[in-house]
């Protein structure tokens, strides 16, 4: 198989990212499955396209039905990716032996390049019960581009956030209610601020299965914690491109990078 070429570095200093903030139907990967595939249709020209988390079933503790339809949900992320030409990422519940990952795909070239299994589990939704926490961290280098990528409760996290790697972008995919969307919109705003890096945050649309709002709230903060694009109260996208001269050159001038703490993940 020759070499996927997005993948080796071409010191790019722009990176052009896309965030489908999808109306998700909790429970009907059919109709979520289709919406995505005409939302994918009026995206071009892009590097990186986010889903929301799940984006097949919605944020679902009956992984023991729905994970039968990741096949064909990362079939369509491997379609897409060619017909793109872009780097695909968004989670799905991947069943593995007799456990449950919430797992998030990076796909690029029709070939899933990168997996991450979503570290912290939102128990107060019993989310630990029913799936497997991940235990390793998951950076990829893309186009010369290092990304981070992080699943939804991740994101109240700093320790495991923690830019101790040196990575340009850190990616969150997400479900996540407006009863706690403040925090959200906070926290994805201080990750940037304290990681010096462009944080992007995918969120999905519409009313969970116990009838819980989501308004969005999908956006891209830039490496000095200012709001670059966001969406809320309707299905769509937002687009924007990264500038890694002018991240490198914010580091340079303000390096308090230098000063961070050694932190200890156990």
């Amino acid at each position: 198989m020759p070499e996927d070429s997005s993948l080796m570095p071409d010191n790019r200093n722009l990176l052009s990212v896309a965030l489908l903030q999808l109306h998700i139907e909790w429970h009907n990967p059919e109709t979520n499955l289709n919406r995505a595939e005409q939302m994918m249709g009026g995206v071009e020209n892009k590097d990186v396209i986010l889903l929301p988390e799940m984006w097949a079933s919605g944020f679902t503790m009956k992984a023991h039905h729905y994970h039968s339809y990741t096949e064909s949900a990362l079939s369509a992320m491997q379609k897409w990716s060619k017909e793109k030409n872009a780097l695909i990422i968004g989670s799905l519940i991947k069943k593995q032996a007799d456990t449950y990952y919430n797992r998030l795909y990076a796909v690029s070239n029709g070939e899933v390049i990168a997996q991450y299994d979503k570290k912290h589990l939102f128990a107060y939704s019993g989310e630990d019960r029913f799936f497997d926490a991940g235990a390793e961290r998951k950076l990829i280098d893309y186009k010369g581009w290092k990304l981070s990528l992080n699943i939804c409760y991740d994101l109240r996290f700093p320790v495991w956030c923690r830019n101790v790697d040196d990575y340009d972008v850190s990616l969150f995919v997400a479900n996540w209610p407006d009863k706690r969307i403040s925090a959200w919109d906070s926290l994805l705003q201080a990750r940037s601020i304290e990681n010096q890096a462009y944080v992007l945050g995918c969120n999905c649309y519409g009313v969970d299965a116990w009838h819980n709002n989501y308004s969005g709230h999908s956006a891209i903060y830039g490496y000095d914690g200012a709001q670059l694009d966001y969406l809320e109260n309707r299905e769509g996208v937002i687009h924007y491109e990264l500038d890694k001269q002018a991240l490198t050159q914010f580091r340079n001038e303000l390096p308090f990078l230098r000063d961070r703490d050694n932190f200890i993940l156990q």
